[in-house]
């Protein structure tokens, strides 16, 4: 795992207010060009869950509801405790991702509870994200970490 991720969970899990903000590194811009599809990583030893969903799927690419389900699969054998959701690649467009995100993470009581779930956004963050934040925030308690632009 990257110094930038590792960071950014680092970041989000100590927050002690309900928003924190996350400085860009300088390095941000090279990694985010080769950041083209939707990821994730767990963390076993802190069971955290970290996804990234990309700007757009590429041609040929897992559709979104198909990664979700795999993610959160992975997430359900692994004894995730933990959701961090990076949001700040999506700016705009597509909302196929709301459906199968807000109800993987709403029949999960562990994400639902405060603490179980950050979610990161961007300046760019708007449309969809806006969306799946508004929702989360009424089916469950996320901390929101916002990136401050450098």
């Amino acid at each position: 795992m990257s110094r930038l991720w590792l960071g950014l969970i680092l970041v989000a899990l100590s927050c002690m207010e309900p928003t924190g903000t996350y400085q860009r590194p300088a390095t941000s811009l090279i990694l985010e060009q080769r950041q083209q599809s939707n990821s994730y990583s767990i963390n076993v030893a802190n069971r955290t869950v970290y996804v990234r969903l990309a700007r757009t799927p590429r041609e040929g690419a897992e559709p979104v509801h198909a990664f979700l389900q795999s993610m959160f699969a992975s997430a359900d054998s692994a004894g995730a405790r933990r959701l961090v959701i990076d949001l700040r690649s999506i700016t705009g467009g597509d909302a196929r991702l709301l459906v199968p995100l807000i109800k993987g993470i709403v029949t999960r009581d562990r994400f639902v509870r405060s603490g179980g779930l950050y979610v990161v956004v961007g300046p760019n963050s708007f449309s969809p994200p806006q969306n799946t934040a508004k929702l989360l925030r009424l089916y469950a308690n996320p901390i929101f970490v916002r990136e401050v632009p450098g």
